[in-house]
């Protein structure tokens, strides 16, 4: 049997990959600690689980709009109004089977064969392959660590040409933690102001897990508004990453068309899921206002454990749960048996297979010097896995 060639366009995720392969070593009875995947250690709240029971008994069993229900929408909306000083109306919104059918739906609905996608790295492992996918070029802007992997108004400026059709960034991001402030939105908004060519995709989704205060979204500036899709979701904010939850605000005519690519691959997401995620959009935030003091309270510990492995390089996380550290000092040097790392993909499969901890090769976000680590862990499992990283790490040589 002969395989589209579309396959051949992309890559697997990485993150997925190292979750595969860490349950594989589980399976033999490694006992294995898992710092690569982007999931929030805790169980959905309560009384998003009894909407779910609710919707169940009230018989919210058949199919739904495939933008989602209407008052799904008008939550999302008095969402973006409450937290964002956003406004949308229900128009404008559509959800999604998680933000990253949200991502597809904008990419495969702006992005043609030759376009060309600014991507900022790090980034996401998925944006660089919905957009291969579209057989769009994504455009990878380097950013710096000294400048705690932002990027710039005269970097922005120096890579949109005629042929750019949209730029992909989160804040918080995934996978460095950085945060953009409002100023520096502004000076990028200021760029975008002279290109209203280029769509603009805000993916917002660790909008809550933030360490620095208010967030602060690129659709605030009206002078671009209309160029921005806001991405968002229930997973990381609600604890909610099984339920499948996403949801983008945009112009109507982008939302449209997101309607029509969503009608032809899974039409709306699930019933269930829609009548929960009311409930948590509209409900009681002090189980998310929890969530967040536990990972402050791992952020601080793991930049601690950090500093004490020497050759370790690390931005310090503004939002999300990750850290990214640069490791390429340990480039060159031998493990025990003689093989040298040569990469960031050989120390993560080092570490998974020497200190039985999986982390994320940094290649698989656009910066190949640097692995990510996730802190939605317990405090008990993050220091077991550091003393094990130090011990595996100190004997390269």
């Amino acid at each position: 049997m002969e395989l589209s060639s579309l396959l051949s366009r992309f890559n697997e995720p990485e993150t997925l990959k190292m979750a595969k392969l860490g349950r594989e070593l589980r399976a033999q009875g490694v006992d294995v600690t898992d710092l690569s995947l982007g999931e929030p250690d805790f169980d959905t709240p309560n009384h998003i689980k009894e909407a779910a029971k609710k919707a169940i008994d009230d018989n919210f069993s058949h199919y739904t709009p495939v933008s989602g229900y209407l008052d799904l929408r008008q939550a999302v909306c008095t969402k973006l109004l409450r937290d964002n000083g956003l406004e949308y109306t229900p128009e404008q919104i559509i959800v999604s089977t998680g933000a990253k059918q949200s991502i597809a739906n904008i990419v495969l609905a702006l992005v043609d064969k030759g376009d060309e996608v600014i991507i900022p790295t790090p980034f996401w492992v998925t944006y660089s392959e919905i957009v291969k996918l579209a057989g769009g070029v994504p455009v990878l802007v380097r950013t710096k660590i000294d400048n705690d992997y932002k990027i710039t108004p005269e970097e922005l400026q120096a890579h949109i040409t005629s042929k750019t059709k949209l730029f992909m960034f989160s804040s918080p991001c995934n996978p460095s933690g950085t945060v953009y402030t409002k100023e520096e939105l502004f000076q990028l908004a200021n760029v975008f102001e002279k290109h209203p060519h280029v769509s603009i995709m805000s993916d917002e989704i660790y909008e809550y897990i933030n360490f620095i205060g208010k967030h602060e979204s690129i659709a605030q500036f009206e002078a671009v508004k209309n160029q921005v899709i806001v991405i968002n979701g229930l997973s990381k904010g609600y604890a909610m990453t099984g339920w499948r939850i996403g949801y983008l605000a945009a112009p109507i005519s982008i939302v449209k068309a997101c309607e029509k690519i969503q009608g032809q691959f899974t039409s709306a997401t699930n019933s269930i899921g829609q009548r929960a995620a009311i409930a948590a959009l509209l409900g009681d935030m002090q189980p998310t206002q929890q969530m967040i003091k536990a990972f402050t309270e791992r952020r601080k510990l793991i930049l601690q454990l950090v500093k004490e492995i020497p050759g370790l390089v690390c931005n310090e996380p503004a939002g999300a749960f990750y850290i990214f550290p640069e490791v390429a000092s340990f480039f060159g040097k031998k493990t025990k048996d003689g093989i040298v790392i040569q990469n960031a993909d050989d120390l993560c499969m080092y570490l998974l297979n020497v200190a039985h901890v999986s982390t994320v090769t940094g290649s698989a976000f656009g910066e190949p010097n640097c692995i990510r680590m996730s802190f939605a862990n317990s405090i008990e499992n993050i220091e077991k896995a550091f003393a094990k990283i130090k011990i595996a790490l100190s004997s390269l040589s």
